[in-house]
């Protein structure tokens, strides 16, 4: 199979979804209003509503719902075959994933910035919203443990990376203060900024740094058999150990502070920036595609699974968490985005359109994996990486960092340069998701504090600090953070359970309207299905695995949803009941009956 074959195909469809299906949407079903006044221009408080510029907004959009997922998704898919992976991608986001997004971003810009929790209890009742904010919340908790995680690992494998992805802040840093302190404008600044990125890139393969082991772990006897009794290795992944651990101290100590500082400041300057260099990222790697055309070497569908790997059917739909939809973009279309989209028919650029970007980086991750990664290391090679589900899954970041440095050479650009690079951007998104999802998990937090009348925890301060100190936990938890990626199933279930119930409560606000509902009914119905059948799995293999943690959890979500459906189930009932009786107080000709 071409690899060509692949990008122009996806692009194609994302493009026809683009132009026709969401300017249908925005026109027959959402009705977007240039007149409407947006809640960053109701409330804008300069810190959390600011009327932003669409492109601005749209760089904060999709660097946050971008992130490493919809990279390590697909790159752990694969290993069922491309075809499933990339019919799911493409299919996934242009009739599912980009409507939620449009949807999520739409309906809360409607209801002065509420998140997509708060909605749940006009349109559900009160304690469907109780019950979707503690969802929110394990969602929440999930992605920030596996990011930190995954940023961590990168960094351990990569120390070219780590000038560039910290001096990368100081640019945000530096491009917020001129656009919105010394009206700049935001072309210059934007230009200057991606151009020293890219020079902290090069001088990143020059300049590796390593962090030192702060915490002194010693050789586990996990540690000591993997390496066959060889105790200087044993004592290397021990020592890995404890850096991995002070980079994920790090990460939430950084964090903490990113996410209370005002939006303008850094978290859309540099989710801006890295907007550019996500776009420049693809161009390259589209432009590598054409020119060199890789074979894409893996199998179509994979016959021979290893023994440990699940069955694709529902799997696939959860293992790719993120690049065909997710619940994730909706707390960040209703958390943060609502509270700074200028104009309301600016919510189909950017949900529509961002969710479509997502996608085509979901796409270039297949095509890098099945394509760049297999050449890089021989097909006997990738059989191997993929021998295993375990090997599959804690080695995805690696096969795609190492594909985009093969197709990156047919361009000219050194693989040790190109590596940094594609590890760069891996980092760089992982960090954005990272801040904005701290962010909002001190809104939920706050928002329970104030359902349950604790002052406390209406201070953001202290919602932050439990909101990071209960990430750092469960990322640390697990195998002093090296079994961070076992959270993965649990972490793509939730995710898709939250889009399938954000789906669920547009659908009954549209028919609540006598909208059109369809649109949002069909992928929400089949996301629920699958998503529920998922977590029966999930919570069958952690119990004869004896994962008591991850059992606690996926079992307390799984009580969640089957309590929210059913608090759904009555707001249905209720709303026929409803229609029943403006029906009757109409009368047959649609007229006054009194």
């Amino acid at each position: 199979m071409s690899s060509i074959v692949l990008l122009v195909v996806g692009l194609s469809a994302f493009l026809s979804g683009y132009l026709i299906y969401s300017r249908w949407i925005a026109r027959r079903i959402y009705r977007l209003d240039p007149d409407f006044v947006t809640p960053a221009h109701q409330f804008e408080d300069g810190v959390d509503y600011v009327p932003t510029n669409k492109h601005v907004l749209f760089g904060h959009h999709f660097t946050s719902v971008a992130g490493a997922a919809p990279i390590v998704g697909p790159a752990i898919a694969v290993i069922w075959g491309w075809l499933p992976a990339f019919l799911w991608v493409v299919l996934g986001t242009v009739f599912a994933g980009a409507v939620h997004d449009f949807a999520a971003l739409w309906i809360s810009t409607r209801h002065r910035g509420n998140s997509i929790g708060t909605l749940t209890q006009s349109i559900v009742g009160d304690r469907a919203r109780v019950l979707f904010l503690f969802l929110i919340f394990f969602l929440l908790l999930m992605v920030n443990a596996v990011f930190a995680v995954i940023i961590a690992n990168l960094f351990l494998s990569n120390p070219g990376a780590v000038v560039p992805v910290w001096g990368s802040l100081v640019v945000a840093l530096i491009v917020g203060f001129l656009i919105y302190r010394t009206g700049a404008g935001i072309l210059l600044p934007s230009i200057a900024a991606l151009l020293t990125l890219y020079l902290l890139i090069w001088l990143g393969q020059y300049v590796p740094l390593e962090l030192p082991d702060l915490v002194g772990f010693g050789p586990t006897a996990e540690q000591v058999r993997a390496a066959g009794g060889d105790m200087v290795a044993a004592a290397e992944a021990a020592r890995a150990d404890g850096q991995r651990v002070g980079w994920i101290v790090i990460l939430f100590a950084y964090t903490f502070f990113a996410s209370v500082l005002p939006v303008w400041l850094l978290l859309q300057p540099r989710d801006y920036v890295n907007g550019h260099q996500l776009f420049v990222a693809l161009a390259l790697i589209g432009a590598a595609v054409l020119v060199t055309n890789p074979p894409v070497v893996a199998p179509a569908i994979n016959l021979a699974l290893p023994a440990d790997a699940p069955s694709w059917f529902p799997l696939l739909f959860i293992t790719i968490a993120c690049g065909a939809i997710s619940g994730f973009h909706g707390l960040v279309g209703s958390g943060t985005s609502s509270k700074q989209l200028n104009r309301e028919p600016d919510a189909r650029y950017i949900g529509y359109g961002g969710a479509l970007g997502e996608g085509t980086l979901a796409v270039t991750s297949i095509i890098a994996t099945t394509a760049g990664f297999a050449l890089f290391v021989g097909l006997d090679a990738w059989h191997e990486h993929y021998g295993s589900w375990a090997s599959a899954s804690a080695g995805a970041t690696t096969a795609f960092v190492n594909g985009v440095g093969v197709l990156a050479e047919g361009l000219g650009i050194p693989h040790a340069v190109a590596t940094i690079f594609a590890a760069v951007i891996v980092i760089s998104f992982a960090a954005t998701t990272l801040d904005t999802s701290i962010r909002l998990q001190r809104y939920i937090i706050g928002e329970l504090g104030v359902q349950y009348g604790l002052r406390g925890l209406q201070n953001r301060w202290l919602a932050t600090l439990l909101a990071v100190s209960g990430c750092a936990l469960l990322a640390l938890g697990l195998d002093r953070g090296a079994g961070g990626m076992r959270l993965w199933p649990l972490f793509g279930t939730t995710n898709q359970l939250l889009a399938g119930l954000t789906l669920l409560i547009v659908t009954l606000y549209l028919v609540r309207f006598r909208r059109p509902a369809w649109v949002t009914a069909l992928p929400m119905v089949f996301l629920l299905f699958m998503t529920t059948w998922a977590m029966v799995i999930n919570l069958l293999r952690f119990r004869s695995e004896s994962e008591l943690l991850l059992l606690v959890v996926g079992g307390a979500i799984f009580v969640l949803e089957l309590w929210l459906l059913f608090e759904a189930a009555a707001a249905v009932r209720r709303l026929g009941a409803d229609r029943r009786e403006d029906a009757v107080a109409l009368g047959p000709d649609g007229a006054s009956a009194e």
